[in-house]
């Protein structure tokens, strides 16, 4: 086996996230729907971008924002993601880039845009993402780097990739090489929209590649057509190695083989956007997964850091997740050294 380079190397939708506040008037008036990703086309989104006053824009994208939690948890990772050499791409390649993270997928020279997704958050802290894809949909089999997932303990996949033959083919080779090298697959559900659309298809992949499995309660029930919760993590206990269950503030449920471990979420006095939530839980988890923490500990670690960037408006830490993660476990009793 080669030896390792990089704890995670995270494949998804390279994009830049605009993030706005609303009333829940402006969905209503404007019959967006609410709490979920929408995928609009370049003409749909920039009429949105056009009525609304950004409060950001940062780089984003859900692996993206995975492997950022990561590298400010202090592990080594990389990002496979296709960008336009626009100002926009440019910026994501600047942002990645000072978060410690290789990226080396070679940019499109024309063809369309870099992708953004206008966030709208409300004043319960909801987000609702009008997302364009643009550049990030061209990901394809030539962008699969073999000599980086060779080199990363874990391959990393958001489950937004699925709009074209061309990412679902990427993901496909990227498991496949994964597993040729010994290394594992986590896969992230990302959105039950994502779910209703392409079930079949992500149920195989899960089934024929899936070690490690991140999904919301909601997420898992449509995976698997059911209103019962606990039917759920019944039917996805045989199919993955681990499944890290989120439930927000009533904390998340982690399921090994016959083993269902119940933690608690963070306690935060002011969420103030859940944008990145899931993401950032699966930072903490990955990161205490490679270093060898118990199951239990490594749901309180991705709890810590998905406490933190709900206290704040965008997906990306804003403060050292690994100076934050030591002392919440010092405080909790927990052996702090990650």
């Amino acid at each position: 086996m080669v030896d390792t380079v990089y704890d995670i190397v995270g494949i998804g939708n390279a994009i830049v996230d605009v993030l706005a506040k609303v009333g829940d008037t402006f969905l209503t008036e404007r019959n967006l729907p609410k709490g979920s990703m929408t995928l609009l086309e370049a003409k749909e989104a920039g009429k949105i971008y056009a009525e609304v006053i950004s409060e950001r824009e940062v780089s984003g994208g859900s692996a993206a924002n995975t492997v950022a939690g990561l590298a400010s948890l202090g592990a080594d990772c990389a990002f496979i993601g296709k960008v336009h050499d626009d100002e926009l791409g440019q910026l994501f390649q600047r942002d990645i880039g000072a978060a410690g993270i290789d990226f080396f997928t070679e940019a499109l020279t024309e063809g369309p845009a870099t992708g953004r997704s206008v966030v709208l958050v409300t004043p319960d802290a909801q987000r609702s993402m009008f997302t364009y894809l643009g550049a990030s949909r061209k990901l394809s089999l030539a962008d699969i780097d073999e000599k980086i997932i060779s080199e990363s303990r874990i391959t990393f996949i958001e489950g937004y990739l699925w709009d074209e033959p061309s990412e679902h083919e990427a993901i496909l080779k990227a498991c496949e090489l994964a597993h040729k090298h010994g290394r594992e697959v986590a896969f992230s559900v990302s959105d039950t929209y994502c779910v209703k659309q392409h079930r079949d298809n992500m149920l195989k992949l899960i089934k024929e590649h899936v070690n490690i499995l991140f999904a919301n309660e909601e997420e898992l029930k449509t995976l698997f057509q059911t209103d019962d919760f606990y039917a759920a993590l019944d039917e996805i206990k045989p199919l993955v190695n681990i499944a890290a269950v989120t439930r927000d503030s009533r904390g998340s449920v982690i399921v090994h083989g016959r083993e269902k471990i119940f933690v608690e979420a963070e306690k935060i006095e002011d969420v103030v956007d859940s944008t990145g939530a899931g993401d950032l839980y699966a930072s903490g988890f990955l990161y205490g997964l490679v270093k060898g923490r118990s199951l239990g500990t490594c749901a309180i670690i991705g709890n810590i850091a998905a406490s933190e960037v709900i206290s704040h408006y965008g997906a990306r830490p804003e403060i050292s997740l690994r100076g934050l993660v030591r002392k919440k476990l010092m405080e909790y009793g927990k052996r702090p050294s990650i």
